[in-house]
This record gives C-alpha cells, structure tokens and sequence, in this order.
C-alpha cells in the first residue's frame, strides 16, 4: 500500500446512469423507464456511504433494534448556552434578512481576529468567505479553480466528499495512499512523484477525518517544501477539527511563507463548537479564490443563514472554555476506545492524534464468513457488524482505505464499552 498511487478520470463511458442511487426505495416503482433525465455530472457522483450507515442504523432503531451509532461524524455535545443565546439575541433583533454573500463583515472580522490570535496568521477579513458549512467552503474552491482534467492529489484516508467534489469539477483525482505503517500520513516522497504537470491541486485534512492523524510541524514543512517547487498547485488545507487535538498547538501549513500565498484554509464552528446544524465554514485564502468563490455563490446561495452567523460570532469572540471541555471528553473516550480495541485479536489499532474517529485495519478478518455469509471488504464487514452486532460503523472503502473500519467515539463512555464489546463478541464468530 505504501506509495501506491492510483487515478480515476471522468470518463462519459463508464458513468453509471441510475437514478436508483439518489431515490428512496419506496418511491423507485414510479420513476421512468428512461434513465436520461439525469445529468452525467450527477450520475457520476456516489452515494454518501457515512450517511447511507446512518441511514440504516436509524431504520433499524425504528424497527425496535438497540443500534449503538458509531458512524457519526458529530459531536455529541449541544451547542454551548452563550452562543444559543446570541442567536436568540439575533432574532429578536431582527437578524431576518439577506446577509452578505460573503457573511456579515462582523462574523469576517472575528475569524480574522481569532486566525491571528490563535494561529498567527494574517488575513485581512475580505479574504475571508463564509459559507454553509465547510463542505460547501470544500466545493466552492474546488469548482472555483478546478478545469475539466486538472489533478487534484487526495492522500487517502480521505473524508468521502472530497473525491466526489473533485468529480463534480471535471478534474481528475489523484490518491496517495498511506497506511497504518506510516500512521496515515503521506510522505513529501510521496507527495512529489504524484505531482505531474496537470496538478492544480492537494487537499489536506489535519486533524484527519476518517483517521484522527495529525500532521507534525515537522512534516508539514516537509511537505511545504516539496510544495513550493511547484507554484501551479493551490493547497486546501481542512482544519475543521482543529481544536480536537490532542498534540497542544494545532499546526496550519498556512504558516509557511513561500505557500501561503496559494494556500486556502477551510474551517468553521461545527466540530468545535458542537454546531453541526448550525451550518456555518469558512474559507481564508488569496484574495483572488476569494473573490472567485463570492461570485460563484452568490449565484447558487447567496449568503449563510443571518442567525447562524452572530451565532459563530459569539463562539469566536465568547469563552473558549466550552470547547476546552469538550476536548478533555474527547480525548478520554479516545483512550478508552483504543484500549478496548487492541484487546481484540487481529485488529491493528493505532492512537489517533485528533478528530473523534478510530480507524483500525480489519485486514485480519477480511475472507472470513458466518453462517454462510462471507466478509469480503471492510464494507461488508460495516453491514455485518450493523446487522449481527447492531453497531454502525463505516467500511473504509468510503475513505480509500479498503481494509479499514472508521469507527467514531462521539458518544458515552458506557455507549463505547458496549459497542466494543459487542463488535468483539461478533468478530469471534467470524471463520
């Protein structure tokens, strides 16, 4: 697996068109005969295989089954009482109308305070966007600099939507994988001889979704270096959860002069602040993605929602301790789930450094059946364990990672032990 690189190309030939993929089960049997209504652009794009296991799990729940959900990737938490209260405060002031397509200059202005503040970054708050939520950050910027066979390298483990962005732009990804052996992280080796002429682009993700691995300063600047021999690649570096880290000083490859210039930072309130629903991201680059990105929402949404706006503006300029607690829950549970999980013979468990999630290597049980059902992929092992053990994980094929489970500890310490107990009691009966 180690610097093993693999491209998939748009190509009209071998997209798919099924409208199935996008319609509820019980309403197929009125679609018609003709699959052509569809566009190739979206019959391109997969399913969401995290929210198809929540899907489930939620279906099964409703059928009375005790489903422990360890497929979420959202904390736990309710969003802290002073930031409710500004959105309260919102209303009642008479927060109700169109905002800024780039967000309220008060919310801009807060970001950039709380950049400069906690990362030493400068940015002026016109090179600030906020947008709904940082998938939507993730997509504009994409789509703002990103022509039909442009490379776009996505070290893998990657967050699902990535790839299915870089699809929807017309370019071309590139995934670089790395292993468990290196802790998930690529290597500026690996970096480098993925780079050809048609990059335009990397996506980064420190902390990582799936994996919980976070990028040293050390090997940033590796990377960093490698980056700055080559000036036509734009870096997008996802920092959404940034402050669930467990290392102390989140490090933003944003820090490093000869790339900060063509580096785009991709953050917002949902991890940290327990905002999930709130939808509100934000982007932080050169004026000119800015500017990009501006115009190309203002065409498809305008601005955020004007309430979850001088919401986040509270959370940046209100206590932080809210989000210090959260990260001490966290970080326990982390301990917890990983201990649990490496008493369990075959698993490869390493120690994630951030995020929510665990991603061990399930390569062990892979080829393995029960009762005439047989575990090829880390996907059918996902189903198994939902269906046998009635815990919801997601396979890490989603991810890149075809041997992997993600598993995410965004639960109780009580919810953790049992669902690892029984996702145990359930790899026992696999032969």
């Amino acid at each position: 697996m180690k610097g093993k690189i693999t491209k998939k190309s748009i190509n009209a030939n071998y997209i798919i068109k099924n409208i199935y993929l996008c319609t509820p089960k019980n309403e197929q049997k009125n679609l018609p005969k003709s699959m052509n209504q569809l566009s190739d652009r979206l019959n391109a794009l997969s399913p969401s295989e995290t929210l198809a296991m929540s899907q489930k799990s939620n279906e099964l729940k409703a059928q009375g089954i005790d489903v422990i959900n360890l497929s979420v990737g959202e904390p736990d938490f309710n969003t802290p009482d002073h930031i409710k209260a500004a959105a309260k405060k919102a209303v009642d002031d008479n927060f109700s109308f169109y905002s800024p397509v780039p967000g309220y200059p008060a919310l801009r202005n807060a970001i950039a305070d709380k950049l400069k503040n906690e990362n030493g970054l400068d940015y002026k708050p016109e090179q600030i966007l906020c947008s709904n939520g940082a998938k939507q950050s993730v997509c504009n910027v994409l789509l703002a600099i990103i022509n039909k066979g442009d490379e776009v390298i996505v070290p893998a483990p990657y967050w699902v939507s990535y790839v299915e962005m870089v699809k929807l732009a017309e370019g071309t990804n590139v995934v670089v994988e790395a292993g468990i052996e290196q802790d998930f992280k690529i290597t500026p080796a690996q970096l480098e001889a993925a780079i050809t002429p048609k990059t335009k682009a990397i996506i980064l993700c420190s902390p990582s979704n799936p994996s919980g691995s976070v990028y040293s300063q050390e090997e940033l600047k590796g990377l960093a270096d490698v980056l700055a021999k080559y000036p036509q690649v734009v870096v997008i570096s996802d920092e959404i959860y940034e402050h669930i880290n467990y290392l102390g000083k989140h490090q933003s490859i944003a820090q490093f002069p000869e790339i900060k210039e063509r580096t785009v930072i991709i953050n917002g309130v949902s991890k940290a602040y327990a905002m999930t629903g709130w939808r509100i991201g934000f982007i932080a680059a050169p004026d000119y993605i800015v500017k990009a990105c501006n115009k190309l929402q203002g065409q498809y949404t305008s601005g955020p929602c004007s309430i979850s706006q001088k919401a986040a503006e509270a959370a940046y300029r209100g206590t932080q301790q809210p989000v210090a607690d959260m990260r001490a829950a966290f970080l326990r549970r982390r301990d917890l789930a990983v201990k649990l999980l490496k008493e369990i013979e075959g698993l490869k468990v390493n120690v994630p450094d951030g995020a929510f999630y665990v991603f061990p290597d399930v390569s062990y049980y892979l080829g393995k059946s029960f009762n005439g059902r047989k575990v090829n992929t880390a996907a059918d092992l996902a189903m198994y364990l939902l269906e046998e053990g009635h815990v919801a994980t997601v396979g890490g094929n989603a991810f890149g990672s075809p041997t992997c489970l993600r598993l995410s500890y965004a639960t109780s310490d009580e919810q953790i032990t049992e669902a690892v107990k029984r996702i145990a009691n359930s790899l026992k009966n696999l032969k």
